[in-house]
């Protein structure tokens, strides 16, 4: 199988072949496509494809032989993978009313702008969520050609294994969304002392089985892996997924602009209800919790108030103890790799990618 960097440069090239075939048709269809394509051509431009490079790592997991397609199978999973993410991105950053991702104007802030710059007639920011969301769904279908082209580069079994944890991976992460959008509104409705329990099973529906488990299985059915392997990576993704969650979680009230490409505290501006508030709000006095009540996702929410709720966090132990929780599950995602039969070389690949993923900061 490729290495990291051989892998990201084939998901590359197979996108831009993508979008090459498509254009000169979109085209001449009307020129505003062409700033469509602009804009999804560059939005899937960067990333740091870390869903591509766990599927390519369960693609080495051992099978019983090898399949003579399985590296052109990879890759065009991996880049379907890739434009489902930019898809979920795409409306993700409408849900949450994000004005940039990855340093750059989100999508529907692009189509807004266009909106304004040529002087057309009618609601800008409505223009600018109907052609985000539209694009969105081109970036679905297209995901889906690739899927589809992939799946004919292996054995008919393994391509429907594969296509099948596929399927349930797009349904789940969907239908986590639905909950998380919900946690936001009935947050308050839950028992205090049920909404960590809560967060985790909404971190594990809308994220951890889709950016770790879920590639790892892909990848490993590809390449022919039996039920009782894919129970094995199982065991080895899901804490690894959460770990990479929370990390998320972490990044998004603490991280670094400069690195992340998105504003510090941008969760708490969204009143994202992670485990980072459910922990905290089991160590706050009365006041505390009323504050972030009353102000957590405010549209008003001012950078002292931001400022405050970071402290908050830390000052309490919330930040100490989703930092324990994250050093614990990718612990025990490394122990359950010890479980799996793997050359020494993909072992150590596989912990740096998980490592990777539990401690990075954007």
């Amino acid at each position: 199988m490729p290495e990291s960097l051989p892998l990201v440069e084939s998901i590359a090239a197979r996108l831009e072949s993508l979008f090459d075939e498509h254009r000169p048709a979109l085209l001449a269809m009307g020129p505003e496509l062409g700033v469509l394509l602009d804009q999804l051509e560059a939005f899937t431009s960067g990333g740091k494809r870390t869903r591509a490079q766990f599927l390519a790592a369960g693609a080495r997991m051992p099978a019983a032989d090898a399949d003579p397609g399985l590296p052109e199978a990879v890759v065009a999973f991996a880049a379907s993978l890739e434009l489902f993410h930019a898809a979920a991105l795409v409306h993700d950053d409408i849900l949450d009313r994000s004005d940039t991702r990855r340093g750059r104007p989100s999508t529907h802030r692009v189509f807004e702008r266009l909106h304004e710059d040529r002087g057309w007639v009618g609601d800008a920011e409505h223009f600018g969520v109907s052609a985000a969301i539209l694009a969105g769904d081109l970036l679905l279908m297209w995901s889906d050609d690739l899927r589809i082209e992939g799946a004919g580069r292996v054995r008919p079994e393994r391509a429907a294994a594969a296509t099948a944890e596929f399927v349930r991976m797009r349904t789940e992460v969907t239908a986590g969304q639905v909950l998380d959008v919900a946690a936001e509104s009935s947050w308050q409705r839950i028992p205090r002392d049920e909404r960590a329990d809560r967060a985790i099973a909404v971190a594990t529906s809308k994220s951890a089985r889709y950016s770790v488990e879920a590639p790892l299985v892909i990848g490993a059915r590809l390449a022919g892996a039996d039920d009782a392997l894919v129970g094995r990576v199982r065991a080895m993704g899901l804490p690894l997924g959460l770990a990479f969650q929370l990390r998320d979680d972490v990044l998004g009230v603490f991280g670094d602009e400069r690195v992340t490409g998105k504003p510090s505290g941008d969760d708490l501006r969204e009143g994202k209800r992670t485990l980072l508030i459910a922990e905290l709000e089991r160590r706050a006095d009365a006041s505390t919790r009323d504050f972030f009540e009353q102000r957590l996702g405010a549209a008003d929410l001012q950078p002292a108030e931001i400022g405050r709720m970071q402290r908050d966090l830390e000052r309490l132990g919330a930040l100490e103890a989703v930092e324990l929780r994250i050093q614990a599950w990718l612990e025990e995602a490394l122990a359950a790799m010890d479980a799996i039969d793997l050359d020494e070389a993909s072992r150590e690949r596989f912990r740096a990618l998980a490592t990777a993923a539990a401690r990075r900061e954007r």
